[in-house]
């Protein structure tokens, strides 16, 4: 059954454990085409799979702002940097820049848009990170985001089929 924000969660607590055990022996045997098969199974969720009917991580979660991050959307606002921070971020437990608040601020709940797209953090652009290099890197985080992106929860299950272990 594919993942829909309505259905994820309880998809979700499904199948925790058991893409917890397929991640626990994918990082003792990792396939060597790992990569190229995570890059294959994101492009072709993201053909059928539309954010914009989503955008759980936005609602939900708040990505790390890096210092780039911080200084090219404040420049975008005209804000000093030190209003910025103070104006939307607070430090996380592990001392990153995150959203003071969730939802995301710069969400647009009448359609799910981001009024910062063009801008948005590196953290954004780059999610749900089932695309990028050494994949395996980021399995913790991964299992994570099957609880957060119905599309990731629908990649790795596509995973578990087509890699089996």
């Amino acid at each position: 059954m594919r993942a829909t924000p309505e259905n994820l969660a309880e998809l979700c607590k499904e199948k925790k454990t058991e893409t917890t055990k397929y991640f626990a022996k994918l990082r003792k045997k990792t396939p060597k085409k790992l990569d190229l098969t995570m890059q294959e199974l994101h492009d072709d969720e993201f053909e059928k799979f539309d954010c914009l009917t989503c955008a759980n991580c936005c609602k939900t979660t708040s990505p790390i702002f890096t210092n780039k991050d911080i200084s090219r959307i404040s420049k975008h606002f005209r804000m000093k940097e030190i209003n910025f921070i103070s104006t939307y971020l607070e430090k996380d437990e592990d001392d990153f820049m995150i959203l003071k608040q969730a939802p995301c601020t710069f969400l647009d709940e009448s359609d799910n848009t981001c009024t910062i797209y063009d801008v948005r953090p590196k953290a954004c652009s780059e999610y749900p990170h089932t695309n990028r290099k050494k994949f395996i890197q980021l399995t913790n985080l991964t299992l994570k985001n099957t609880e957060i992106c119905p599309a990731v929860y629908n990649i790795i299950e596509k995973l578990k089929k087509n890699v089996p272990l």
